[in-house]
């Protein structure tokens, strides 16, 4: 058989570099924070199997974006690949042109790399169509596969239950001779979908369901291939094509998801079938778990429903547990990788809480996020006995937890705008901010006020809330350090900048929605998932924000500038609040 198309030689033929040698205490030390995959692969490297290479691959099919579950494979994959010098090629499972589509292909190569990985090589399992087919021919004729005639229900139901043996299908013994002039007949178009399948041949008695003689190829001619176009109208089954692929490749460790432990048998076989009997080299497959999140729904199958059915505003909704979801959400590649490292791989199916996730992008924006005045229910503050044309500026720090951010002005004026819930006319006890005739509060950056009273509109609301200001007490000003119990932010009344802000959450509303049980998917959504404020306020030093920019406002959340934001109006979506 042929290897991977325009290499010039196989991939298995390419020796990679083993590790540099450790010191026994670095190895030590190193060894206690393996994974098991990554345990294998030292293993396999001491014992020098497949000529000590190391060669993985990602496999995703193209008929989606990848989301977060995805992100655990692409950081195992390519992370082995980096750790041991070996080599990650990306390679896309386009067996099935019904669902697959060139968008979701180009989606996937930018989410790799926007989470910080580079791939080897671009393959398609549609590069060996012609290898598999004449793989398939081949059984034909050694009598390890048969055209069948049975509809999918009668096979279903003919291949018995996993403690009673199946039943062999009536057309198991054909001839040879004519299995192979209808597999070819079926490949020219002479027949509807789903009128015939290429079965294998191997035990309908066998405790494991998956050798009770699977089907290995189907007709679909009603669907044009996105870079086949229509010159096949048989495609292979994934257990067939895919460890045939990583065989062409020169895979050695094919890393998947638990529920493909019942097939590994089945991956083994074909390959064993497939690959000369003198040749030492063969791929392995190991297994780890998913991930699984509270809250979050992963089946492509109903985050493609939620898009199509308007339910969301496209893959790209910040509410999607997809990569480019979590990116337009203000999520850094950092943060999810680190997430996935804190969550390991094992071989344990279980479900982690989203806030662990939330926690990882808290902890990366605390570090880097410019910290901004955000006002988003707005009320007046007016310090009553600052002069009227008096303005000074004061410095803000960017980031306090960065040296060398730097910092931006503030002006400061008798006008201000501060947060509604910053005020309360009738406060419970432990409210600290402000009151009439209550605790002193302080003004970030700038002085001590004391509130004096309020003005109300004629419903009864509250428009204005009026203060005193100690001069003395300006941030930094030598004896200005009296105690105070609350710090509040504000904005310059005549600088502000009006800004939409969408205020994110959960889009399920349950920790486990059970989306295959009898209620709608539409009922489990959490009709809370999406606010829009358009009054929202935010400092003039934000106004020139690009698209993707991250920022903490202060006592709010982290935010993010939003695709839509323009120079004309800003949006920022809310990434994560400031505590859990």
């Amino acid at each position: 058989m042929d290897k991977a198309p325009g290499n010039g030689k196989s991939m298995k033929e390419e020796k990679n570099a083993r590790p540099a040698e450790k010191t026994t205490q670095e190895s030590k030390e190193e060894v206690k924070s393996l994974n098991f995959l990554e345990q294998i692969v030292e293993q396999d490297l001491r014992d020098g199997v497949n000529d000590g290479r190391i060669q993985t691959r990602f496999p995703p099919e193209p008929n989606g974006y990848l989301h977060i579950g995805h992100a655990k494979a692409v950081c195992i994959d390519f992370g082995i690949a980096e750790r041991y010098g070996g080599v990650c090629n990306l390679r896309f499972d386009d067996t099935n042109p019904v669902k697959e589509d060139q968008e979701y292909v180009d989606a996937i190569m930018e989410d790799i790399h926007w989470l910080g990985f580079n791939f080897a090589n671009v393959y398609y399992a549609s590069d060996y169509f012609e290898q598999l087919y004449q793989f398939a021919e081949r059984l034909i004729m050694e009598g390890h596969a048969y055209v069948d005639e049975l509809t999918a229900e009668e096979i279903a139901q003919q291949k018995g239950t996993p403690t009673t043996p199946g039943q062999n299908s009536p057309y198991r013994d054909r001839p040879r001779e004519e299995s192979l002039d209808l597999f070819r007949r079926m490949n020219k178009g002479e027949f509807e979908d789903g009128a015939m399948t290429l079965r294998a041949k191997i035990d309908m008695a066998s405790d494991n369901m998956h050798f009770r003689d699977p089907i290995i190829y189907r007709i679909i001619s009603k669907y044009p291939h996105h870079r086949t176009g229509t010159k096949w109208h048989v495609y292979p089954m994934y257990d067939f094509a895919h460890g045939q692929s990583d065989y062409f490749e020169g895979v050695t460790h094919s890393i998947c998801t638990l529920e493909f432990v019942p097939h590994r048998p089945l991956y083994d076989y074909f390959i064993d079938l497939l690959k000369p009997k003198d040749d030492s080299y063969r791929p392995r497959q190991y297994e780890f778990n998913r991930l699984n999140l509270t809250y979050t729904v992963m089946s492509k199958r109903k985050l493609l429903y939620l898009v199509k059915s308007g339910l969301v505003n496209g893959w790209d909704d910040p509410r999607m547990p997809t990569l480019c979801g979590l990116r337009r959400r203000g999520y850094t590649p950092e943060s999810i990788r680190n997430f996935i490292e804190r969550v390991g791989y094992t071989k344990y199916e279980g479900t982690i809480d989203v806030s662990l996730l939330e926690y990882a992008i808290r902890e990366d924006l605390n570090e880097h996020a410019t910290r901004v005045s955000a006002v988003l229910d707005p009320v007046k503050l007016t310090i009553t006995n600052y002069p009227e044309d008096k303005t000074e500026v004061f410095q803000a720090v960017n980031n306090p937890q960065d040296e060398t951010s730097g910092t931006h002005d503030m002006t400061f004026s008798k006008h201000l705008w501060i947060e509604r819930d910053d005020f309360k006319e009738e406060a419970p006890s432990k409210y600290f901010r402000l009151t009439p005739g209550g605790r002193e509060v302080r003004l970030k950056n700038a002085y001590i006020i004391r509130c004096t009273g309020c003005v109300k509109d004629a419903d009864g609301k509250v428009t204005e809330v009026l203060c005193e200001y100690d001069p003395d007490t300006l941030t930094g000003m030598a004896g200005a350090s009296r105690k105070v119990k609350s710090t509040i932010h504000w904005i310059a009344r005549e600088e502000a900048i009006q800004c939409e802000v969408r205020l994110y959450d959960r889009l399920f509303k349950d920790e486990q929605p059970q989306t295959d049980g009898d209620t709608p998917i539409e009922e489990l959504l959490n009709p809370d998932s999406l606010k829009v404020i358009d009054h929202a306020l935010i400092e003039p030093f934000a106004k020139d924000v690009q698209p993707g920019t991250r920022l903490q406002f202060q006592r709010i959340g982290y935010f993010v500038a939003d695709k839509d934001s323009t120079a004309e109006k800003l949006v920022f979506n809310r990434t994560v609040t400031l505590k859990s």
